[in-house]
């Protein structure tokens, strides 16, 4: 359990990194587009990317962080849908799994 916890942490303070280098990055795009349309359509391009890695990172910071929070409330190792354990091998592959795989499956997560 401190293992998982410690690698949550960890990851926890990679995704806050990363978070804040796509705001910086998307502070930068914010200036006027070139004049050149190709370079126009390049330009709104990354910027799609970047939101779209944006959301992604933000959206895996949210379940680091519940996890986290199941873990310090002593909840980490059960499903918070029906209460049984999730399998150890669940949490080793997925980390902040809050849910066992018969749950996780009926919910459409991995």
């Amino acid at each position: 359990m401190e293992q998982r916890q410690e690698w949550l942490e960890a990851l926890r303070d990679e995704l806050i990194e990363r978070v804040d280098r796509y705001k910086v990055h998307k502070m930068r795009l914010e200036n006027p587009l070139d004049r050149d349309m190709e370079e126009q359509a390049i330009e709104l391009e990354n910027e799609d990317v970047i939101d779209a890695l944006e959301d992604e990172a933000e959206e895996e910071l949210g379940q680091v962080l519940h996890a986290l929070e199941r873990i310090e409330e002593g909840e980490g190792e059960l499903c918070e849908r029906c209460g049984e354990p999730i399998d150890p091998r669940r949490i080793e592959a997925i980390p902040y799994a809050t849910l066992c795989l018969d749950c996780a499956e009926q919910e459409g997560e991995p």
